[in-house]
């Protein structure tokens, strides 16, 4: 018996450990692991994140059985029949759909008008699951929008701010914000939840633009606490699954919400985008909020029920246009099903810009909207945080290249997920991955507002398509990033 349960801890540790090193590449440059710092500082690096791994594992294999039962069931359930089935569209897509639609010719674009949007907007209701809210959208381009905003917001806060994030970071950046959420805590209530897995990558790694005179703390949730009244909790990760929403929510009235971390690389390194939104639609992200911070509390899915049944509450003013939340979810893909309808139905133009890659299902769809005419555009990053995932993006532009899709390589990082078909709008914290569209939790606003979805083309696409270099020619693709790719399709 004790010979069969080291196994599974051995098993279980082995997957954690590779998860862990593969989830790091998603939102954390790994670049300067531990590089230019004294010994000591490394062995002790190495030493925390050795025993928060450790109870990050036992929290994931142990605690959240007991506390969390129905939760962690639905996580194991939901990770098994999206991966069975998944498995199986993938075989077929590569075995036989695509071989088919590349034996048909790809014409020219057709400048087709695009789909009706009002028959779009209706029959998402069913595609999706969910009714649209009423919110304002500002875009925020680039840390140097995003966060002087944020932090001007947390400054003038009245009430309460919850910040619910898949990374809060140790760097010289995010200790500023720390500094400045300490600042007010004393008259503002303040909730601040970030993902086990998420945080723990970030500890392994600077950005390599930090100071290097700088000292990072051991753990941002004690600094956090520290000489504040600041309230923080770590998300777990049922069967290793993991929080990847990224919303800050000030007086449950203003909300932003987008691809951005609390961290340097996202104040300076990397090209990304957050949404200043106002509105009813804040009120649903504020109940999502109160439901994650009730579950992760020591009472789990008891405190998550009575967070349930509480319902949404009505703080935000009645204003703007049509607004849908759009998530991933235990056995509820909305962003996936929303995105593969809306490129189904396309017949005019389709512009996704994202960090990562790798579904094929949505590849293959995409490919079909360019043989019905359709003028299809992809932005990828020219340089990614993690080398699987460049390998996996890198097949990923061969295939579309196939295809006739314009593939464009920004300069640097963009960490930029956002997406516009004919006219709708969906952006937010989903990659094109199996892990946001199937797996973690994630949350997309979408919208048909014909003056935001141009502020949209306007502020990002167009400067971002003018900024990046088009590929024309396929490139190598090496047998070890074949299997790698392989490798992401199945676990990423």
């Amino acid at each position: 018996m004790t010979s069969a349960n080291n196994k599974t801890s051995n098993i279980a540790i082995g997957l954690f450990a590779a998860f862990l090193s593969a989830c790091a590449g998603h939102d954390k440059l790994i670049v300067q692991e531990s590089a230019g710092e004294p010994r000591d500082v490394r062995i002790i690096r190495s030493g925390v994140t050795a025993v928060q791994g450790g109870v990050l594992l036992a929290r994931s294999f142990q605690v959240d059985p007991i506390n969390r039962p129905v939760s962690n069931a639905m996580s194991l359930g939901s990770y098994v029949v999206k991966s069975t089935t998944g498995f199986m569209r993938r075989v077929a897509i590569g075995t036989a759909q695509f071989p088919s639609l590349e034996t048909q010719p790809i014409p020219e674009v057709s400048n087709a008008p695009g789909m009706n949007l009002d028959k779009w907007e209706q029959d998402l209701d069913r595609i999706s699951g969910r009714k649209s809210s009423l919110g304002t959208i500002e875009f925020l381009v680039g840390g140097e929008e995003y966060f002087p905003r944020m932090l001007e917001a947390v400054r003038n806060a009245q009430e309460s701010i919850d910040i619910r994030t898949y990374i809060f970071d140790n760097d010289d950046y995010a200790v500023k914000v720390a500094d400045e959420l300490k600042a007010v805590s004393d008259d503002v209530d303040i909730r601040v939840m970030f993902d086990g897995i998420g945080n723990l990558a970030a500890l392994r790694a600077n950005s390599e633009s930090m100071p290097a005179d700088f000292k990072t703390p051991i753990s941002m949730e004690r600094y956090l606490e520290r000489d504040s009244r600041i309230k923080v909790r770590t998300l777990s990760n049922p069967w290793l699954t993991g929080d990847h929403t990224k919303t800050t929510i000030i007086d449950k009235k203003i909300a932003f919400v987008g691809g951005m971390n609390i961290g340097r690389e996202y104040r300076y390194d990397w090209h990304d985008l957050m949404m200043e939104v106002r509105g009813p639609i804040v009120d649903q992200l504020q109940y999502d909020t109160n439901k994650a911070w009730a579950k992760a509390s020591v009472f789990g899915d008891i405190a998550n029920l009575f967070a349930f049944v509480s319902g949404k509450r009505k703080h935000a003013e009645k204003t703007g246009y049509p607004v849908r939340a759009l998530y991933t979810r235990n056995f509820d893909s909305q962003i996936y099903r929303a995105q593969l309808a809306a490129i189904r139905r396309a017949q005019s133009y389709i512009l996704i810009e994202n960090s990562y890659f790798s579904d094929d299902e949505t590849l293959f769809e995409l490919a079909r909207a360019r043989r019905r005419g359709v003028d299809v555009r992809v932005i990828l990053p020219t340089r990614g945080n993690h080398s699987t995932h460049d390998a996996s993006n890198l097949i990923a532009m061969n295939r579309m290249l196939e295809n006739g899709i314009r593939v464009y390589r920004f300069p640097g990082m963009s960490h930029v997920k956002a997406a516009v078909i004919d006219g709708w709008a969906s952006v937010g914290t989903a990659n094109f991955d199996k892990l946001s569209l199937e797996v973690n939790k994630e949350v997309n606003l979408a919208t048909s507002d014909e003056k935001t979805v141009n502020d949209l083309l306007d502020r990002l696409f167009i400067p971002d398509l003018a900024r990046s270099i088009e590929v024309y020619e396929k490139s190598d693709v090496t047998l070890q990033a074949r299997l790698i790719e392989v490798v992401i399709d199945e676990v990423l």
